[in-house]
């Protein structure tokens, strides 16, 4: 069995698709996974399968909350391992200057294009400066997540990739928690 951490983009942030815990957990239990354990309301499920294919795993998730529920959901799906992996490359934390609550991980449905990335890099977004990596973009906004341009639906338009953020303090609870069910 593989411990993979499953991120849904969109749900149950300002009122728009909601859709509660136990209905999403319940969801997944249907689908065959076991050990099913959500976290925060914003789309984390932690789960164990056999299945190693996380491009299936994504397709098969959000067909059946497209199902269940009648919205349309990207969902974005790692192994605990390569999520651990994620954390332990995030460049921000090489400087003990920066407030790790102003960290933030979006997370790419694909790695985006090299030239789009150089092009973004060349933009001055005052405070807040982002490093990409693979299918990651580490982002850091010192005056808070509210208030940057570096958002989701930016790095989409930009990239056009999917992305979901999680804040540094979901991302690491999210590793801690995956590893209590393995």
């Amino acid at each position: 069995m593989t411990t993979y951490i499953s991120m849904l983009r969109g749900i149950n942030v300002g009122g728009h698709k909601k859709i509660k815990m136990d209905v999403l957990k319940q969801l997944y239990v249907e689908l065959g996974y076991i050990n099913v354990q959500t976290y925060i309301q914003s789309g984390n499920i932690i789960f164990l399968t056999q299945d190693t294919d996380t491009a299936y795993l994504e397709k098969r998730i959000s067909k059946q909350i497209l199902k269940v529920t009648g919205f349309e959901v990207p969902v974005l799906v790692l192994k605990l391992d390569e999520l651990k992996q994620i954390v332990e490359n995030n460049p921000f934390t090489l400087d003990s200057t920066k407030n790790t609550a102003s960290f933030h991980i979006t997370f790419l449905s694909a790695i985006p294009d090299t030239t789009s990335v150089e092009k973004l890099k060349s933009t001055d977004y005052g405070a807040d400066h982002f490093e990409q990596l693979d299918k990651v973009i580490y982002v850091y906004c010192p005056t808070g997540y509210g208030t940057t341009k570096l958002t989701n639906t930016f790095f989409e338009n930009k990239l056009k990739v999917t992305a979901t953020c999680r804040n540094w303090k979901t991302v690491n609870e999210l590793v801690r928690l995956a590893g209590l069910i393995l």
